[in-house]
């Protein structure tokens, strides 16, 4: 079964909303039928272009409803999405184009199309490009606006037959490590990976008004929006991550699903409120927190709620827990929440307040999610419970291994790397290593090629600690030292805004950022907070000294991927002088 048809094969909500956009500051839709008579369209546009099938097609674009179209009008004929990531490079979009072999590419604004003009100048497969908006100006007759091209073609076009193993994406991974590696998914994996949510979770977001925020080239947004419509659901596109605050509040979601940097990012700016409010205040809202964790923690396991402690709730709730929510579009109850670990306090705290976060574990290679919190029953320190016909054993070096429904076919024109992604009796070799509690919940350890042994023996996890940095208000990122090393050592990027109001509190005048960090008062305000922070640590796992950065890392020099995960051999690389420099 060809999985656009899964989705498509919704007769019954012709007049429903599907799609949400905003153009032009107004927000406008498309009902199902409008929808599906656009992917028609767009199937037959791809044909006139002489699109076959397992042809491959690249969209290099932010999230918008083309995204979408385009994607199930390439599986409708049998053709194969290739997602590019909005924020790639010319160079990094010109890998994945010639190794896949890319016939047609979609750009969505001015720098992506300029980037397919060059990129068209060098390759051997390119031959269209399309451009979805109408407002820029097309440089060369293989250019087509997206909407002018498919708006005379029919709303009939039969949908190409597929087999469950055959090919519908090849999505690059971010490749943290090396170059990136295509990973193959078929329709099956599509088709079974929105099955076993279903079941796993035992309803379908049919409903649902999902906020469409991470980039849909990346496998966790792309196989939630597919759930959410593959239900009857809606989608609704932001296509400019940094509006995110504005499109909440506009929308009002029910769903979303992000990652744990965004729900850092609000839990430290509520905890700084607080440390800011008056002590009466302050002990109040405290008083307010222990409320909602009692609460929570009876829901969380399914056990009958009190009828004092409800009414305590509620009042909690209206008085303090509300304006957060609201912050948040106020009608937010489902957010799954992967791509990188979560410190554990952060879910509970969210869970306090009534914000639920469904905490996940899942790769490309996966299709997405293998593990997840149920709806009861999960430990916040964990990544909860295989979904539905997933396998999950516990390999060599504590590797979590896995079988299923989503595993991939295996890495495109990369069968030594495919070969070895596999023990010999079948299992994928996640690379995480992990093991499960007395109660069947996955704990996620650490990356292994990421774990620490420093001179004198001791392992470290490296995650859990950047986490417990990145928690504070004043640092942005967190690279953790110490393989190999006498002690533990970290490169820190500060949030240079923050940072900057605490420079004028403290009345420290600077001319430049370089200036500011090596300011005293600057290295003791950090030194103090650190050594705050790892109070509760092992003496082998606190940071002794540290650096900090006058600069983000730069994606463009790939210190970070797309989905924004720090390539720490590239960090480590480029900043050996200074790491060198803490050990003298």
């Amino acid at each position: 079964m060809n999985f656009s048809q899964v989705i498509l094969d919704n007769k019954m909500l012709s007049s429903k909303v599907a799609l949400n956009y905003k153009e032009n500051h107004e927000w406008k839709s498309y009902s199902w039928q409008e929808f599906t008579n656009l992917v028609k369209q767009t199937a037959n546009a791809l044909k006139s272009l002489g699109a076959k099938p397992d042809d491959k097609i690249a969209i290099y674009a932010d999230n918008m409803p083309q995204w979408v179209i385009l994607d199930l009008a390439i599986l409708n004929i049998g053709g194969i999405t290739v997602p590019i990531f909005a924020t790639l490079t010319s160079e990094q979009a010109e890998y994945i184009i010639k190794e896949a072999n890319v016939k047609i590419i979609f750009a969505g604004n001015e720098k992506q199309y300029s980037n397919c003009l060059e990129i068209y100048s060098k390759s051997n497969s390119l031959e269209h490009i399309l451009v979805a908006k109408n407002i820029i100006d097309l440089k060369s007759k293989y250019s087509y606006h997206f909407y002018e091209l498919i708006k005379d073609h029919s709303t009939e076009c039969e949908i190409k037959s597929k087999n469950m193993d055959d090919i519908a994406s090849i999505i690059y991974t971010s490749g943290t490590t090396g170059e990136p590696k295509g990973v193959m998914l078929s329709h099956g994996n599509f088709i079974e990976t929105c099955n076993a949510h279903k079941n796993f979770y035992g309803f379908t977001p049919k409903n649902e008004n999902s906020l469409v925020f991470l980039p849909l080239s990346h496998v966790f947004e792309k196989c939630w929006s597919s759930f959410v419509l593959s239900s009857g659901g809606q989608l609704s596109f932001c296509e400019n991550p940094k509006e995110i605050t504005k499109f909440l509040t506009e929308v009002r979601p029910t769903t979303m699903c992000t990652v744990p940097r965004f729900f850092q990012k609000i839990y430290i700016s509520v905890n700084e409120k607080i440390k800011k409010s008056p002590k009466l205040l302050k002990k109040i809202f405290n008083s307010a927190l222990t409320i909602g964790r009692n609460y929570a923690d009876l829901k969380r396991k399914n056990i009958k709620i009190p009828l004092l402690l409800a009414v305590k709730y509620k009042i909690v709730d209206t008085i303090f827990f509300k304006k957060i929510k609201k912050r948040l579009g106020g009608n937010l109850w489902f957010i799954p929440v992967g791509g990188a670990s979560i410190s554990p306090e952060i879910t509970e705290f969210f869970d306090s307040i009534g914000i639920q976060l469904r905490v996940g574990y899942g790769l490309t290679e996966t299709t997405a999610t293998v593990a997840a919190f149920p709806l009861n029953n999960y430990e916040y320190n964990s990544v909860g419970k295989p979904m539905t016909g997933v396998q999950i054993c516990i390999g060599e070096e504590n590797e979590i291994l896995i079988k299923g429904y989503g595993v991939f076919k295996g890495y495109y024109n990369k069968e030594k790397e495919t070969k070895e992604a596999f023990t010999a009796d079948g299992w994928f070799r996640t690379g995480d290593a992990g093991k499960f509690d007395e109660n069947g919940n996955l704990i996620i350890i650490d990356r292994i090629k990421d774990l620490m042994k420093t001179s004198n023996g001791k392992y470290i996890c490296p995650q859990p600690i950047e986490n417990l940095l990145t928690n504070d208000t004043l640092i942005e990122k967190a690279v953790l030292v110490g393989d190999n090393k006498p002690y533990v050592t970290a490169l820190l990027v500060p949030n240079f805004e923050a940072l900057k109001l605490f420079a004028s509190k403290l009345n420290i005048h600077f001319n430049s950022l370089e200036e500011l960090l090596i300011n005293q008062k600057i290295k003791e305000l950090f030194t103090n907070r650190i050594n705050q922070m790892q109070e509760h640590l092992a003496g082998f796992e606190k940071i002794k000294k540290f650096h900090l950065l006058p600069m983000d890392f730069n994606m463009d020099l790939g210190e970070i991927t797309p989905t924004l995960k720090i390539r720490r051999k590239i960090v480590l690389e480029k900043f050996k002088l200074l790491i060198d420099d803490m050990y003298s």
